[in-house]
């Protein structure tokens, strides 16, 4: 079947295009800005990929053409599907029936940690000899890649609640057809879809629903807003898991011991083991991962074993460099949620060095000013503070972070990057966070910090 894909060159669809090729398929695609490593993995599997959504991309008629979330009406490509009746589905539907379906899928979903519990959670189940499939929204360090169709019973996918296509507007996840679901956590966000973290839970609630009595529902303790979704209704078995003495599976770490991790099973069995993932949020991390690793038969002392060998996806408090004595990280972080628990992590590894926190307010939700209110505190514990604010807002960024003592708002990168190589000293760190390229911030800094005085 020669199949044709709609927004190729993202991470999920990357990742689609390479399962339909371990299927058998003729895979070919367009995007509108198509650079690595989702070009390099494209063009290493031998697919096609036309740069931009012009029609002529799309004759010969594929037998199936995939469309990608991020294409709406108005597209050239889509409208050719639409004018020429070209059969066409979403990249989660296609998934469902080609490859999920009759395969025990866990599926990792939540607003925060989802890419590093489905990367750990692949990761255990490959240590332990499982050959899992897998579909992760980043690149898989251990892997070399972010999808695979794999050849053992088990498929791990990061369960994403954003919508699915233009003609379907459920949460992807909807389609996954999970016999284990790990909720990781539960908070607003993608404010540009969803109104408010009601109608988020209403999604959650839907997917539930769809879930067969056999099937499991691992969730941290505690979180109020995964206890009113399920005050909603289930039909599963519910598994907790969390640093309380009464869950299933209790996970206990010590700042001042950071790599250290020790699991406690319901029974009192324990498992110790050593994690190279930094701060508390990743011990509960790892807790998740354990827990679904468990439901198909991997026990908490293997599941830790393979963390001696972990290596983390791109992006997560990533070590990009190092010059002058000050380190330059990189982390996707850009919920509050998210900034304060990697600031943390942060602390926990980097000792008595300065934390200069670097950001922008990138993401849907944030421009909109949801989370305004909670941005200071989230910022409070780095040491110095820097912001590229985009001069575009409807809110008052200065006015609300104006508590911060040690903050500083730049209107354009260079002028940030100047600012940074001049007042960073050694032993440093520079943690950069965003949901975006951030105009390659990290390498100009390391470039800056290079250059001669």
């Amino acid at each position: 079947m020669h199949i044709h894909i709609l927004g190729i060159a993202g991470t999920f669809m990357a990742g689609i295009a390479r399962i339909a090729v371990e299927c058998g398929h003729r895979v070919t695609g367009s995007d509108a800005g198509v650079y690595p490593p989702m070009s390099v993995q494209l063009a290493a599997l031998g697919v096609e990929v036309a740069e931009g959504y012009a029609a002529s991309a799309l004759r010969p008629h594929p037998d199936l053409v995939v469309v990608g979330n991020a294409l709406s009406r108005g597209n050239p490509a889509v409208e050719y599907v639409l004018s020429n009746g070209l059969p066409y589905t979403s990249g989660p539907e296609w998934l469902k029936h080609a490859v999920l379906r009759g395969r025990h899928v866990i599926a990792v979903a939540g607003t925060h940690g989802k890419t590093t519990v489905s990367s750990l959670v692949a990761w255990m189940l490959e240590h332990a000899g499982l050959a899992p499939g897998f579909l992760v929204g980043g690149m898989l360090e251990n892997f070399g890649l972010s999808a695979r169709r794999g050849s053992g019973e088990v498929f791990v996918i990061e369960a994403d609640e954003y919508d699915t296509a233009f003609f379907d507007k459920r949460s992807k996840f909807i389609h996954y057809l999970p016999r284990t679901l790990v909720i990781n956590n539960l908070e607003f966000d993608h404010a540009d879809i969803f109104a408010d973290l009601a109608a988020i839970q209403r999604e959650f609630h839907h997917l539930i629903r769809t879930l067969p009595r056999e099937a499991v529902i691992l969730r941290p303790v505690p979180d109020p807003a995964i206890d009113e979704l399920l005050a909603m209704g289930r039909w599963s078995t519910v598994r907790t898991f969390g640093d309380d003495a009464a869950v299933d599976l209790r996970v206990s770490w010590d700042a001042g011991d950071p790599a250290a991790i020790t699991l406690v099973a319901g029974d009192g069995t324990r498992a110790s083991g050593s994690t190279p993932l930094a701060g508390r949020h990743n011990a509960w991390n790892v807790a998740a991962a354990a827990a679904a690793a468990g439901c198909v038969g991997v026990t908490p002392a293997r599941a830790l074993a393979a963390l001696t060998a972990f290596a983390n996806v791109k992006r997560r408090l990533e070590l990009r460099g190092e010059r002058r004595g000050v380190r330059v990280y990189d982390d996707f972080a850009h919920h509050p949620t998210a900034i304060a628990a990697t600031i943390e992590a942060l602390r926990s590894v980097a000792g008595v060095a300065r934390i200069i926190a670097v950001t922008e307010p990138r993401s849907n939700t944030m421009r909109l000013g949801v989370h305004r209110a909670q941005l200071a505190a989230a910022l409070q514990d780095a040491d110095e503070i820097a912001i590229l604010d985009p001069g575009d807002l409807t809110w008052d960024l200065a006015a609300t972070l104006a508590g911060l003592p040690h903050c500083r708002l730049y209107r354009d990168s260079e002028a940030l990057v100047a600012a940074l190589a001049a007042h960073a000293r050694p032993g440093d760190a520079l943690l950069v966070m965003s949901n975006g390229a951030f105009a390659n911030l990290h390498q100009r800094l390391l470039a800056a910090l290079a250059a001669p005085a």
